[in-house]
């Protein structure tokens, strides 16, 4: 009886954190649509700012003033020669996606962010030659025709913002190979990463949102008819962002690796539809198959890697230079969704 109680108390446990993920990741998404769509404040540097601002102080709040979670201590040399390169491309990745959110549908662009494994996996075999099992490969296959498929059949593309959410999975798999050898050594969870990271990405992002968009902003300002509604959406979109960071540690150690990669899979699924509801952006039938063909395949590519994972040589097979030294060399590193960290 006791085990039945804590497994169906596990269940539970897992499926508030999966909602309250997906509640604050597609909260986030609808804001930053909405400040660009709606609001007229089409700044995307200015707002992943201000992202980036709210996270840092979110993030000090938890570890210095609320003591929620310990701060993990880098090195003074490391944060400079480690975590500024990674704060670098974290923001490149941030921005990359709020400006292809600026052009192009949600929809749209929660499908090419899908994208990211294949990246992942072929950045890893140019650069490094990194070896792969066939089966690694055979479930990008889908998850490349399903982006082919969608990119050709959308109503609303724009090749800029495709661009953007593009280059922003080649920042995202940067980030993520960049993690490994970069933070070695320091186990960071998602609090922690913001709070030594966001800070950079602010003093990073902060002179270029003022050159590029400074005067824009300030006209916004004079002709905007409703500034301090607008302003407080756009600092709740902020809050929120941080709030995402925080929701991602709890669902991490809420669930299963398999679980976590079909709930984000779903959780694409779930941000297209609410996505459509609001905004009726046109969605054609190959469109709606297209997404549907790629979230499969990144749920075949998780379930690849999870059994991979799961699997070791047998004793005494021969080795040849292309025999991989152990079963996580068979694996690209890509963090399941976690690519949504602001």
């Amino acid at each position: 009886m006791e085990e039945t109680k804590l497994w169906n108390w596990g269940v539970i446990r897992s499926l508030l954190a999966i909602l309250q993920w997906w509640g604050f990741n597609v909260t986030v998404i609808i804001m930053n649509k909405w400040i660009f769509q709606k609001l007229d404040f089409k700044f995307p540097l200015s707002v992943s700012c201000v992202h980036f601002i709210c996270s840092a102080i979110g993030a000090y709040i938890m570890i210095k003033v609320l003591k929620l979670k310990p701060l993990i201590t880098v090195d003074p040399e490391d944060r400079w020669r480690r975590i500024f390169p990674m704060s670098f491309v974290f923001c490149i990745n941030i921005v990359l996606g709020n400006v292809s959110l600026r052009y192009i549908p949600v929809s749209f662009m929660q499908t090419i962010k899908s994208f990211t494994p294949a990246t992942t996996v072929v950045l890893q075999w140019l650069v490094w030659r990194k070896y792969f099992d066939w089966r690694i490969w055979a479930s990008l296959v889908p998850i490349v025709g399903g982006i082919l498929l969608t990119s050709v059949t959308e109503l609303s593309f724009n090749m800029f913002g495709f661009c953007a959410a593009l280059f922003g999975c080649l920042a995202t798999s940067t980030k993520t190979i960049l993690a490994e050898s970069l933070l070695h050594g320091y186990k960071f969870d998602s609090i922690n990463t913001v709070y030594y990271m966001a800070p950079f990405a602010t003093m990073i992002l902060a002179v270029p949102a003022m050159l590029l968009e400074g005067n824009g902003v300030l006209e916004w300002f004079h002709t905007h008819q409703s500034v301090g509604s607008s302003l407080i959406i756009i600092l709740s979109s902020g809050v929120m962002a941080f709030c995402l960071n925080f929701s991602i540690f709890y669902v991490i150690h809420s669930t299963t690796a398999v679980t976590f990669n079909v709930a984000g899979n779903l959780k694409v699924a779930f941000a297209v539809l609410v996505s459509w509801l609001i905004f009726q952006n046109p969605i054609s039938a190959l469109n709606a198959v297209g997404c549907a063909v790629t979230l499969v395949g990144c749920t075949f590519y998780g379930y690849v890697r999870h059994m991979l994972s799961q699997q070791s040589p047998p004793p005494g097979t021969p080795r040849t230079p292309r025999t991989p030294r152990a079963r996580m060399e068979l694996l690209p590193l890509v963090n399941d969704k976690l690519d949504d960290k602001v």
